[in-house]
């Protein structure tokens, strides 16, 4: 069970059949369109190109890019060759991602020629821009080593912003990938006669497994490459896309492009958008099938779970309920997907077992210990289980804020904004946001007599870490509520924010 079974099935069964269109709007020049023959012979250039660099199995290749064909490829040149991968999220400041690089120990660093100047203090030993084929690619006709597959053997490693300041490397293995990508695939109902348009970020949890399942099933992938509602819908008319994977966030903008788009909404009965990241409005569910046609799916997990956990499907049972209690169904995290055992501990934390469940934390043994203590992955979710089995998400037990679909640790921004010499005391926290689910919220207590704004908080913040981690708003309050152990009681500082409301995620 690895990653080059899914390559393999495309070249054997669907080998003339275009299997990658590219984005054609980016810096480096696009690939012509793939048929799924030369996605395969680019994945064993790529590997015969690390073979070249002495990149030995097991040694990790570095990517920040924003999706692309040649990101994509690298998922079966790179993992496919028993090497490991690390896709970095290209939102990330260099210090983010210098720290990423160098903790994961990658020898290869490939930076998407839009970041490129941005990154220029970030290295390794090989660093090469994408696009520039001739050092990403060994030579048409150069075959590469034979690996002996490994299916327990680490394929990827994603770091994702957890309780600490610092992010982990979330170690995915090819067990975990194929796994994964079978039963989503399985779940989706994704055919040979689909076609998959990429508006999830391919580094995001793997693209969630789609790389994989539709490239092993044969279905066209369109690649987007920025995230644009009215492009959705035009890629959805141009090439007949029938399914994506979204955040709430992509959803609002695609629902937003469509109130001025002219004539029927393309892809109406046709579509289906697997939503995750947080569970959005009951009214949102109600809109996508009532403005767009488009079918929702609600699936939960995390990066940690390669990442499927558990999926929400319309039922045939609900077919004659009226929109809007059918909508309310839907917007629960779902029942656990196929080979998935769901529990809640004592303190209805969701913990899950399962073939997609993390080998562990990189070089972080404590970490990895922690997180898998009594053989369950502890999610740092809190939750409710149903008699039907259905899931359904009502807190968060780690200190983690969920915006847009990004995980932001709180620690990390609180870190940032007590750089700051006027803060004495600060707090963040996730509060509801009709637009990115939850936004960032600081709460701060300025020292004696000195000065700062909202606005000179907030800049503060975006020179020091990504854009998308600084806070939406800023607070000024005199104190902050603590326990008598000095420890901050998040909980009461969210509480009013979250008031009327059954669940405290959005």
């Amino acid at each position: 069970m690895t990653v080059s079974d899914f390559i393999d099935r495309a070249r054997t069964v669907y080998g003339d059949r275009v299997g990658v269109v590219d984005e054609p709007s980016q810096v480096a020049d696009p690939l012509p369109d793939l048929t799924y023959a030369e996605v395969a012979a680019l994945a064993k250039r790529q590997a015969a190109r690390l073979d070249e660099l002495g990149i030995g199995v097991g040694e990790r290749v570095a990517i920040v890019s924003h999706n692309a064909a040649r990101m994509l490829v690298a998922f079966f040149g790179v993992c496919g060759s028993g090497r490991v991968l690390v896709p970095v999220n290209f939102r990330l400041r260099p210090d983010e991602i210098r720290y990423i690089v160098e903790h994961s120990g990658s020898r290869v660093l490939l930076v998407d020629p839009e970041v490129d100047e941005a990154l220029a203090s970030v290295g390794a030993e090989h660093r090469f821009v994408i696009g520039d084929d001739d050092a990403i690619f060994a030579a048409e006709g150069v075959e590469p080593r034979a690996w002996e597959p490994d299916e327990n053997a680490t394929a990827t490693i994603n770091y994702t912003s957890g309780t600490t300041a610092r992010p982990k490397g979330v170690q995915i293995t090819h067990r975990n990938i194929w796994t994964n990508a079978l039963t989503f695939a399985l779940h989706a109902g994704v055919t040979d006669r689909d076609v998959y348009l990429h508006t999830l970020p391919m580094f995001h949890a793997n693209g969630w497994g789609m790389p994989f399942a539709t490239t092993g099933l044969g279905v066209p992938q369109i690649v987007l490459r920025k995230v644009d509602g009215a492009e959705i819908l035009r890629r959805v008319e141009r090439h007949g896309v029938t399914f994506m994977c979204a955040a709430p966030a992509v959803v609002n903008a695609v629902l937003e492009a469509a109130q001025t788009w002219e004539g029927e909404i393309p892809g109406r009965d046709r579509v289906r958008i697997i939503v995750a990241g947080a569970p959005p409005p009951t009214k949102t569910v109600a809109r996508v099938e009532a403005e767009l046609g488009w079918e929702f799916i609600q699936i939960y997990g995390l990066t940690e779970t390669s990442p499927l956990l558990t999926i929400n499907r319309r039922r045939a049972e609900w077919d004659d309920l009226p929109a809007d209690e059918r909508a309310s169904l839907l917007v629960r995290a779902g029942a656990p997907a196929l080979g998935v055992s769901l529990s809640l501990s004592p303190e209805n934390e969701v913990l899950a077992r399962s073939n997609v469940v993390l080998e562990g934390y990189w070089e972080q043994p404590e970490e990895s210990a922690r997180a898998l203590e009594g053989g369950w992955f502890h999610t740092g979710d809190g939750g409710t289980i149903g008699d039907d089995g259905y899931l359904t998400i009502s807190d968060r037990k780690k200190d983690v804020i969920i915006t847009g679909g990004e995980n932001v640790s709180s620690v990390e921004v609180e870190d940032v904004i007590f750089s700051h010499p006027a803060v004495t005391e600060v707090a963040v926290i996730g509060v509801p946001d009709e637009k990115w689910g939850e936004t960032i919220k600081a709460l701060v207590v300025v020292g004696g007599e000195e000065q700062v704004t909202e606005a000179e908080i907030i800049a503060w913040c975006k020179e020091r870490a990504a854009g998308y981690k600084a806070p939406t708003s800023v607070e000024f309050r005199s104190e902050l509520a603590r326990t008598a152990t000095g420890k901050l009681q998040k909980f009461k500082l969210r509480a009013p924010y979250w008031e009327g409301r059954d669940r405290q995620v959005n």
